[in-house]
């Protein structure tokens, strides 16, 4: 299967060997994003402009490929608390319509370019 490798400056570049996103046939599927503006700068504050940002680069890479977030069919949702997650999930809703996407959430200790 042919495989490409999806790249835009409208979401932040790989922070390591890893490509935005990859299109294998008809399939796209996006990395992981963070709530890391193109530029470099982190978004901090509150989570809901976190989780904004995060899916702002997800929707460019998704654009970057000929996708849009209603073709989205699974989402993966990292959070590095779980009362976050009533908050997310007002984002998520604004981003996404029905039929929505599956979903996972699921808490973790720490994401990349976290500080310590």
């Amino acid at each position: 299967m042919k495989r490409e490798a999806i790249r835009t400056e409208k979401a932040p570049g790989a922070v390591g060997p890893y490509s935005q996103g990859v299109r294998a046939g008809q399939f796209v599927f996006t990395s992981g994003q963070i709530p890391l503006i193109p530029g470099g700068d982190m978004v901090r504050g509150d989570i809901q402009s976190a989780a904004r940002q995060a899916l702002s680069n997800v929707e460019a890479v998704l654009a970057a490929s000929g996708a849009s977030m209603a073709d989205v069919v699974k989402v993966t949702v990292f959070l590095t608390n779980m009362a976050d997650f009533a908050a997310v999930n007002q984002v998520y809703a604004e981003r996404f319509q029905e039929p929505f996407p599956a979903r996972s959430a699921i808490q973790v200790a720490r994401l990349p370019l976290d500080a310590p």
